[in-house]
């Protein structure tokens, strides 16, 4: 696991901005993908939709009884989630909203305001749209 993918930040926040292969939160900036949770924001290895498996989101299953929503930013593009990561987010009662990342951030933070039991998968993007 490289460097960029470790970090931790200990409490779900907004996010700020995107682009430039990162985000920017919590007055941090933070290069890679990123898992935005109920216990935290963390660096998530997926760097495109073909590295999107169930093994690549079992930190978001982790805390299924915390969530209702998951929202995953599939950087630029849109895809058709497997069926398999489906069913089993809809057996743990968590809906699947995948989109552009950029579509992705904006209802993440709307819903976070709103105080919504939600969490993103967010792969990162050059080019903020």
């Amino acid at each position: 696991m490289s460097e960029e993918h470790t970090g931790r930040f200990p409490s779900q926040v907004g996010i700020d901005a995107y682009g430039n292969g990162g985000f920017r939160f919590a007055d941090m900036s933070h290069k890679g993908s990123l898992l935005c949770l109920p216990d935290g924001m963390q660096g998530w290895e997926v760097q495109s939709i073909d590295d999107l498996t169930l093994e690549s989101l079992r930190p978001v299953l982790a805390q299924a009884d915390k969530l209702d929503v998951l929202l995953i930013g599939l950087g630029t593009d849109i895809a058709v989630i497997d069926p398999v990561i489906r069913q089993s987010f809809r057996d743990n009662k968590i809906i699947i909203e995948a989109t552009q990342t950029g579509g992705a951030v904006r209802t993440y933070n709307v819903l976070l305001a709103e105080e919504r039991a939600v969490g993103a998968a967010l792969i990162a993007v050059e080019k903020a749209r």
